[in-house]
């Protein structure tokens, strides 16, 4: 199961600190986890300030489980260590399954 997570950020600079400090610590984190990150990209133009990611849930995996177990960790709260949480002022996202055709899989 795939998931595609949108995170719209208070700043340009919470958006570049969160992008190249706490988000690419969770990297490892996840990967701890199970959780494959297929990749990371931040919004091109506009005012939005948002940094979008796709991640790999394992195939046996509660993905609302598995994400409160992660959130939970000692690990995630070093990678956020620092950072102000109310300069994420918006979450979304969507669980995907691929398509038999997906390049993706």
């Amino acid at each position: 199961m795939f998931q595609l997570r949108i995170y719209t950020l208070r700043s340009s600079e919470a958006l570049e600190r969160y992008a190249a400090v706490h988000w690419a610590s969770h990297l490892p984190t996840f990967q701890k986890f199970g959780i494959t990150t297929h990749g990371v990209w931040t919004e091109e133009g506009g005012d939005a300030n948002r940094l979008i990611a796709l991640i790999r849930y394992p195939a046996t995996a509660d993905p609302e489980q598995l994400t409160r177990q992660v959130m939970a960790s000692p690990e995630f709260a070093a990678d956020m260590a620092g950072f102000d949480i109310d300069d994420i002022v918006d979450v979304q996202s969507a669980l995907m399954n691929p398509t038999s055709f997906s390049p993706i899989q």
